[in-house]
């Protein structure tokens, strides 16, 4: 080939180089409590739009990526924070660890599932709930009747046939936590639903690190219930596990995941077409084929072995108190009942 030739084709690369042909992908790294089982639709589904963004997802369960933020605010890994807990993203927003930003589709979110500055500091995606994942087989076996109320729950016929999340490292079981303070009084460890949660340790066999665990060992037998949340209960059931899902009638504990641009980004532009996305009637429809209510109404679809009236169970729930007073309150629940916790991996 002559030099003659050689130019054209050089002239043709830089030309390709110029319009991103050849660019590198940018890639976000985002930390999520999302279940993996969530991932790889939300991931297609913004690249179909994104396709020059490309996520590196770091997962673990929501107190773990709470506890992991919080360690590296000196030094941040994370560019955005998505799926997790909105009660943590109202504590990283105190530790001045989130950029306020207001997604492309953020009137269309509920006012109660968003931050309520302006800007807002986080803005929710969906609504997780609680359920009780009941084994109706093996309770046959035992004799166990199902229960309607979470004080049902605290009756000696239950000993040793319960588990639940452990409120530190998973959000399920902070919120249920939260809940019970709310319903029956915290008063510094004095309140009602301290004393509750006594009752029901006493039928506690164990503590998991995952909100997801209690149910799937329940219905695998492993133990009669399982304090869970609805996704995982209802899709659980949907494979043919042989559970009902328990609401209890006195409220149920919930929070959202909800999505957050990180203090420490160096890839704002890209966070911020992940934000616009993850606020779109497009992605809430996604998130609707896995709950029952999502950040934008009318999207999500009725969800089979969740009730039609589900929203309105939900225990009043303030983010900002709830995060103000984590760290007093997993400090209680840590004295009087991390010994039933499973070991941590």
């Amino acid at each position: 080939m002559n030099l003659g030739s050689i130019k054209p084709v050089l002239a043709a690369l830089a030309l390709l180089a110029g319009t991103g042909a050849f660019a590198q992908k940018t890639q976000l790294t985002v930390y999520t409590a999302l279940e993996t089982d969530q991932l790889k639709a939300y991931e297609a589904g913004f690249t179909k739009v994104n396709p020059d963004i490309e996520i590196k997802w770091v997962r673990d369960s929501t107190g773990v990526i709470t506890a992991k933020l919080l360690a590296e605010k000196a030094n941040p890994q994370a560019d955005v924070v998505m799926g997790v807990a909105a009660s943590s993203l109202a504590l990283l927003d105190t530790n001045k660890m989130l950029i306020p930003y207001a997604p492309l589709n953020l009137d269309a979110i509920m006012s109660q599932y968003r931050d309520k500055k302006n800007p807002p500091a986080w803005f929710g995606m969906d609504l997780w709930g609680a359920t009780v994942c009941f084994n109706t087989v093996e309770a046959q076996k035992k004799g166990l009747p199902k229960p309607e109320t979470w004080k049902d729950m605290t009756k000696p016929i239950y000993k040793g046939q319960i588990v639940m999340p452990n409120p530190a490292s998973s959000g399920t079981g902070f919120f249920d936590v939260s809940a019970w303070l709310t319903l029956w009084g915290d008063d510094n460890g004095k309140g009602g639903g301290w004393k509750f949660m006594d009752a029901l340790h006493e039928n506690i066999a164990q503590y998991t690190h995952s909100g997801s665990k209690p149910c799937n060992m329940a219905a695998t037998g492993e133990y009669v219930m399982g304090i869970s949340f609805e996704y995982r209960g209802n899709t659980n059931k949907a494979k043919g596990a042989p559970i009902d899902l328990v609401f209890p009638k006195e409220g149920l504990g919930w929070d959202l995941e909800a999505f957050a641009i990180h203090a420490g980004t160096k890839k704002l532009d890209a966070a911020k077409k992940l934000a616009d996305w993850a606020s779109s009637k497009d992605a809430m429809k996604l998130y609707g084929k896995n709950f029952a209510i999502t950040a934008v109404p009318g999207v999500a679809e009725p969800l089979k072995n969740v009730p039609a009236d589900y929203e309105k169970r939900l225990v009043k729930m303030d983010f900002a108190t709830t995060a103000s007073n984590r760290e007093r309150v997993l400090a209680e629940w840590n004295k009087r009942y991390d010994a039933k916790s499973e070991p941590k991996k």
